[in-house]
């Protein structure tokens, strides 16, 4: 293709804005590709990235003004209005990657944006990117995220509220646990059901906000308050519950988008936003629900109290099971209800029942907050916040603490919580454990209201753990299927934080549940001035030589050693702190690299390994020759579940494995060379050559090693660099390659 400015034209003007959903590799990787693509062609752009460190190389206003046409690489929302009436062509930041040129071809004859939208991956804004399958499950995935985390805080406020008021205010009657009337504890407990009442509107609306923009933000809350309180407004037996709430997001969120679509005189488009199209959708999304969806819930809540009442007289164990299976699939919806339902008309003829209900009621939210616990590597640091207070409200029988964990990933935590569940109400059935209120979890069992508690205590921590272990087990072998198939995605940044499921009800985005739920484990990079090194001291005391000095003293513990400001200063004051009589060492003289996380005692110019997990170890025991590691076992073991949920492999022959974990006392990085390759499951089939290990501790946080991969990022983009890197005959030739990294 030939420079668009070759044939004396005015020089083309591009704008870019990358991103992907953790903001950390691929974010910068894209944006130096693009780059990159416009040099060469005698393009001037100016890319945006949207990382996790925030938005960087803002574009203004005048930029916006002067640009013939926008690229948006990205698999998050990215705004749009700012580029109204400006060519915008939106693709999945793989594309920015891979397709560089091709992109700046296609966006001088992509669609003008009208505004008022957001981007994601080709979720339906301004322009369609070509190429990059899977494009509608990201836009699916994104917009379920968006309502799990606005979830998310009304689950925890309204939960620990009830929790509170319960075992504070709260006592046993025949009704169920009640409060003194306009008691102080009687309104905590209504502004923490309060807060359940707003979730499932919150959840759904959300849902359909980051399908649909502002407009789609009415249909979508009222559909979720039809999901959670249906009853009251038209008559129903039983609520949807937050698969009705996934359900009327999506419907919401794609019926706005779909409306946008209609064609309409000039006149209406200004009141096409904040009129006709929230009170159209609002109208066609709620009578489909009261007459569609409504009225088949009702039929299944009315059929299935028949079903079950005529199984009371059966086995125990069976009965014990079955109640405990319907107990923990929907949390509050026609299910759940039914089996509470009949076990709550039983009491005073069949307490046993009851007890069966009562022992899987707190199975869901107890397993899943233990989840949390055994395999926190699997999990984001809000979900792991988020189960701590499921723990809570477990112990007080509040159920709803685990539907954030399935709202996110369905395909694995709703089997396992019926598995725990059904243990539950099994063993409880077996026992004739019994309960004289219509409440479940350990709290009644405190307030006197269980016959049998020891075994109804049995019952419970039996189902928690099965629903634990099944859980975790359930998203592991998603994780390393994902990784198998080398999906698009699933990379350096798998997921932040709170893992990739289907819509269920809704039937979208399945495909990608629990391939995206590692966290991502660097906390933050960056460079410059006062820069702290650990010295993996040996014993006695060196001085470090090289741009700058260190000083390092001994005692067979690290040292902090303090690196001189600016870029490129510094020395390595690991290198300098070996010898056990103060011997100096300068082996690790030279450019500081990575702001001196990066030493010659981390760089290997070959690796003796030939697969994935023998290279990770080897690495990991190079890493160790710092003194920085305490636990090789542990930091190879945790990397090697990182590598699990998706694989490092970032293409050109590049892997980033990683880890955080307390089995390192301070960040440290490190690089070895394959002259033949590894197979690392990378995104473009290649094998791994240049490889690049980075350990932080969990304490660690903030912007540094970050912003380190961001610029290792971008630089690993540069053939020239990686070419450079790989001919580097030695240690010393390597660093002084690696301290172009600024």
């Amino acid at each position: 293709m030939t420079s668009p400015a070759s044939d004396g034209q005015r020089k083309l003007k591009l704008l870019a804005v990358t991103a992907c959903p953790t903001g950390i590799a691929h974010t910068y990787m894209a944006a130096e590709k693009l780059a990159q693509a416009a040099a060469a062609l005698g393009i001037e752009m100016k890319v945006e990235t949207q990382g996790s460190i925030g938005a960087e190389n803002v574009l203004d206003d005048n930029d916006v003004k002067e640009a013939d046409g926008i690229i948006i690489a990205a698999d998050k929302d990215v705004a749009l209005d700012r580029f109204a009436g400006k060519k915008v062509l939106s693709v999945p930041v793989a594309d920015g990657i891979h397709r560089p040129e091709q992109l700046i071809e296609q966006v001088r004859s992509a669609p003008v944006h009208a505004g008022g939208q957001s981007a994601t991956a080709g979720g339906g804004a301004a322009g369609s990117g070509s190429g990059g399958g899977g494009k509608e499950r990201s836009a699916a995935y994104k917009a379920l995220m968006n309502g799990v985390s606005h979830m998310i805080p009304f689950v925890v406020v309204g939960g620990l509220l009830l929790a509170v008021s319960i075992a504070l205010g709260g006592h046993t009657t025949p009704k169920g646990i009640e409060f003194d009337k306009d008691s102080f504890w009687f309104y905590v407990n209504a502004l923490g059901g309060l807060g359940f009442k707003l979730m499932l509107p919150i959840f759904s609306g959300y849902i359909a906000f980051a399908l649909g923009d502002r407009p789609a933000l009415v249909p979508g809350m009222i559909g979720g308050f039809l999901a959670y309180d249906g009853m009251t407004i038209y008559g129903a037996d039983a609520n949807a519950g937050f698969l009705g709430a996934i359900a009327t997001g999506f419907l919401a969120g794609y019926l706005v988008v779909w409306i946008r679509k209609v064609k309409v005189p000039k006149f209406v488009q200004p009141i096409m936003p904040i009129i006709v199209i929230p009170i159209v959708s609002t109208l066609a999304l709620g009578l489909f629900y009261i007459y569609v969806i409504g009225q088949p819930i009702s039929w299944l809540f009315t059929h299935l109290t028949s079903w079950l009442n005529g199984m009371t007289g059966s086995s125990a164990i069976v009965l014990g099971a079955l109640i405990g299976l319907m107990i923990a699939f929907d949390m509050g919806g026609p299910v759940n209800k039914t089996a509470f339902l009949v076990a709550v008309g039983l009491i005073g003829t069949n307490n046993a029942v009851m007890g069966m209900a009562a022992a899987a009621i707190p199975v869901m939210p107890l397993g899943q907050g233990l989840a949390t616990l055994l395999r926190r590597k699997l999990y984001s640091d809000q979900e792991r916040e988020t189960g701590i207070a499921a723990l809570f409200m477990g112990f007080f029988g509040i159920s709803e603490g685990a539907i954030p964990f399935a709202a996110a990933r369905p395909a694995q935590v709703i089997p396992a919580n019926m598995l725990g569940g059904a243990v539950a109400g099994a063993i409880a059935g077996v026992a004739g454990v019994t309960d004289s209120v219509p409440h479940g979890g350990p709290i009644v069992s405190l307030f006197g209201a269980v016959g049998g508690a020891a075994m109804f205590f049995v019952a419970i921590a039996a189902g928690t753990a099965v629903t634990a272990l099944t859980t975790n087990a359930l998203i592991d072998l998603k994780g390393r299927k994902a990784a198998r198939r080398g999906d698009v995605g699933v990379g350096v940044e798998a997921a932040a934080g709170t893992g990739a499921a289907g819509a269920g009800a809704a039937g979208a985005g399945a495909a990608g549940a629990g391939s995206l739920v590692a966290e991502p484990v660097l906390t933050g990079v960056g460079s410059g001035s006062g820069a702290r090194v650990d010295a993996g001291a040996v014993g006695g005391a060196g001085v470090g030589s090289g741009g700058g000095s260190g000083v390092a003293s001994g005692g067979g513990s690290p040292a902090p050693v303090a690196a001189p400001s600016g870029d490129g200063a510094g020395a390595d004051g690991a290198a300098g702190a070996a010898g056990a009589a103060g011997a100096t060492d300068v082996a690790g003289a030279g450019p500081e690299v990575l702001s001196g996380y990066l030493t010659a005692r981390t760089v290997k110019v070959q690796l003796a390994s030939q697969d994935k997990e023998a290279a990770i170890r080897e690495m990991a025991e190079m890493l160790a020759s710092t003194g920085n590691v305490r636990d090789v076992d542990e930091l190879v073991r945790v990397a090697l579940a990182r590598e699990a949920q998706g694989t490092t492999g970032l293409g050109e022959e590049i892997a980033i494995p990683h880890a955080k974990t307390d089995a390192v006392s301070s960040p440290t990085v490190g690089f070895a060379r394959s002259a033949e390759g590894i197979e690392w499951g990378s995104l473009d089939g290649t094998r791994a050559k240049l490889i690049f290990m980075i350990s932080v501790p969990e304490a660690a946080a903030g912007d540094e090693h970050l912003r380190i991969l961001a610029l290792l990022s971008r630089k690993l983009m540069d053939p020239g660099f990686r070419g450079r890197l790989v001919e580097a005959p030695d240690t010393g030739a390597v660093l002084e390659v690696l301290g172009e990294i600024r």
